[in-house]
């Protein structure tokens, strides 16, 4: 369940004691500063514009830690543009063909996440971090039969601040699996970032054979489709199996609450990219 929900984000400002503490630790990742192009693990590159900034798996994982988001077991990688306005994470799940052709119920979707998310607190209470309700859909699934992209957007209310948390998750099918895309931005600035997003993304591409139009007879056909991609694939399955307990847990691994201020943060990579031009 790698690939479900890797990060729900919240803007929080950082004291400036806290901005002190992290700042040398962000400044040191290993930024690839665009443009360039890089992979993304085995099955998919990226050319990265002008303006926005790489980081691999490693460096994925010390951002993790500096944001107080204990990394997962994916291979995750990290595209941000030089302001900072969003952060963007990708990682892929070897799961097989992923059929397009069920209909989603989103009303059935959304009850399946918030039971999950508030599993998923048990956990978070026990990190003394703070708690998620979900309230709803800011945007409802939608599936892209031309480009085969699966998006939607949930919309959760940080239990102690009461501020709003919104993340915008996209799925890229491909022949073999699916890259998992989630984007972390402020609420109020969302769609002037997935706008900002759809753009910088226009250099992904699967490897030559792994789009999902490549697709044949004799390969591997994942044991789940559409829906299952937003409340938790494999975990999914083993619910309609009976295993709701499963799905429960497995959901509450995924749920991650990144803490960060990211003016701050974008300070940081902004001297990187005045640095790379010197």
């Amino acid at each position: 369940m790698q690939n479900f929900a890797r990060r729900l984000a919240t803007l929080v400002a950082l004291s400036l004691l806290a901005i002190a503490a992290h700042a040398e630790g962000v400044n040191d990742l290993p930024w690839q500063i665009g443009p360039t192009k890089v992979q993304l693990g085995s099955h998919a590159t990226l050319d990265v514009p002008a303006g926005y900034a790489f980081l691999n798996p490693d460096g994925t994982r010390r951002l993790d830690l500096i944001m107080h988001n204990p990394p997962g077991d994916a291979e995750t990688y990290t595209l941000a543009p030089e302001n900072m306005d969003w952060v963007a994470y990708f990682d892929y799940d070897d799961v097989g063909y992923v059929k397009d052709d069920e209909k989603l119920d989103a009303d059935d979707l959304l009850q399946s996440v918030k039971e999950g998310t508030e599993e998923s607190n048990v956990e978070r209470r026990k990190n003394g971090w703070d708690t998620l309700t979900l309230t709803g859909w800011q945007s409802k699934p939608q599936y892209d039969s031309t480009f085969k992209s699966l998006t939607w957007a949930f919309v959760a209310r940080n239990d102690k601040s009461h501020d709003d948390v919104v993340n915008y998750n996209a799925r890229l099918l491909g022949r073999s699996g699916v890259m998992s895309v989630v984007l972390v931005a402020d609420p109020a600035q969302l769609n002037t970032a997935i706008g900002d997003f759809k753009g910088a993304i226009h250099g992904f591409a699967f490897n030559p054979g792994q789009s999902y139009t490549d697709f044949q007879s004799g390969d591997r056909v994942a044991e789940y489709g559409l829906g299952a991609l937003i409340v938790g694939g494999a975990a999914a399955v083993a619910a309609k199996k009976g295993f709701f307990a499963v799905i429960l847990s497995a959901l509450a691994a995924g749920w991650k609450l990144v803490l960060v201020g990211f003016a701050a943060v974008g300070a940081f990579i902004k001297r990187l990219f005045t640095r790379n031009k010197a």
